[in-house]
């Protein structure tokens, strides 16, 4: 659960990325102060998300393998926002998965799939793309300063709020913008 100081869609996003800057930094997700720090300079404008050629050359090193699980055989792409919840079809919401992982992510969204136990183990990559993913999303849909007071709106449509168990800002908020098509 993020602390206190995360109010809105955009803070949970930003809360997020700091904790993967903490990981590439060599802290893990949980050292608080760290983490902090970049959510307040995220916040702030003082650093910004990693561009995409970053996260392009971090999947390059590691060709031919599931971003998920390091499988090497049956490898094939997911889409991180899947295409059936409104999804781009751009390299940005693609990483390389075994049919495996792809199969059991299906239509679910990065954060369904692992639920919250998880959050903290998905790779960086696949994360900081979904994560960015989201906050266009967001930017489109004009949730991203929806806050606590916004939750029942949130929480209304969203696909996800049975995992939730409570109206409550989550990362489960951030794909409560995601439709399922029919």
């Amino acid at each position: 659960m993020p602390p206190s100081a995360v109010k809105t869609i955009r803070d949970v996003l930003y809360w997020q990325y700091a904790k993967i800057i903490a990981q590439s930094a060599g802290l893990g997700k949980t050292r608080y102060p760290f983490i902090m720090d970049r959510f307040k300079k995220l916040q702030g404008g003082q650093i910004n998300w990693s561009g995409s050629i970053h996260e392009y050359i971090r999947e390059r090193e590691q060709p031919n393998r599931c971003l998920f699980c390091d499988a090497d055989q049956d490898l094939s792409y997911d889409h991180l926002v899947p295409r059936s919840r409104g999804g781009p079809d751009i390299p940005d919401n693609v990483v390389m998965a075994c049919r495996s992982c792809n199969s059991s992510k299906g239509a679910k969204g990065l954060f369904e799939w692992v639920q919250l136990g998880g959050k903290d183990g998905l790779p960086p990559i696949a994360e900081g793309k979904y994560l960015k993913l989201l906050y266009g999303l967001h930017e489109e849909h004009g949730t991203l300063d929806a806050g606590r007071d916004d939750l029942g709106r949130l929480c209304d449509g969203c696909e996800v709020g049975h995992l939730c168990g409570e109206r409550t800002l989550t990362v489960y908020c951030l794909e409560s913008i995601l439709s399922r098509s029919s």
